[in-house]
């Protein structure tokens, strides 16, 4: 159980350093400035040039993020389901469809960059219409809606909350973090994401310091465990 928590929180905290990673790398070395006159092929030109840095990216801010996310998804399930069972059994499995819609969105933004960028050479307008769909396939299963993702943080929250785990803060954290993350659902309101994203470092930061310092649920915060439906 031990190891299974310590695992968790070294988990949380690489998830936090994926998004402040995603975060850096997106306005350095992939900030293409002002991007608002730019034709789509001009767009994929500036993505092309800097393709390994993009592949790169994407595969430590999904694949390796969706990896840790199994392992913390897991170790949450151990700490929680005694308390709250019925409540577990629906959170948990949201966190591994958001695991494995993740792990498929980098590797789909990967490998689709390679196939446009291998057409490219021959056929610009073709490479520019498979780069935008890839594109689209890539933003649908993880890069732009945050559903699954707030429903699980939402749920773990909550969990946490009626069992007296963690901090009362970081859960409500995680209750405003999962609300904003179900708003992305809405196209008017897909900014949220960027307040989700912001939000689960923080939330992942607390996440992993728990788990890491207490990593027994005797030793969570629990001065006098309540007992509400699941």
């Amino acid at each position: 159980m031990k190891d299974l928590q310590g695992m968790g929180g070294i988990a949380a905290l690489i998830q936090a350093l994926a998004y402040i990673v995603g975060f850096c790398v997106l306005a350095t070395l992939l900030n293409a400035g002002d991007t608002e006159g730019w034709s789509t092929a001009q767009k994929l030109d500036f993505v092309l040039e800097r393709k390994h840095w993009f592949q790169a990216w994407m595969l430590f801010i999904y694949v390796v993020f969706g990896i840790a996310l199994v392992v913390l998804a897991v170790a949450l399930h151990e700490r929680l389901k005694e308390d709250k069972p019925g409540l577990m059994q629906v959170a948990t499995p949201f966190g591994l469809i958001w695991a494995g819609l993740v792990i498929a969105s980098g590797m789909i933004a990967s490998v689709g960059l390679e196939s446009v960028s291998a057409l490219h050479a021959s056929d610009v307008e073709q490479a520019t219409s498979l780069w935008l769909a890839v594109n689209a396939i890539q933003l649908g299963l993880g890069g732009g809606v945050e559903i699954v993702g707030g429903l699980w943080v939402l749920l773990i929250s909550i969990a946490a909350l009626r069992s007296n785990n963690f901090s009362r803060v970081l859960n409500y954290l995680g209750v405003l973090v999962g609300v904003a993350g179900l708003l992305t659902i809405a196209p008017p309101l897909a900014e949220f994401g960027m307040v989700f994203g912001l939000g689960q470092i923080l939330w992942f930061m607390g996440i992993g310091f728990f788990l890491l310092r207490r990593p027994a649920a005797d030793n969570a915060f629990k001065p006098t465990p309540l007992r509400g439906a699941d």
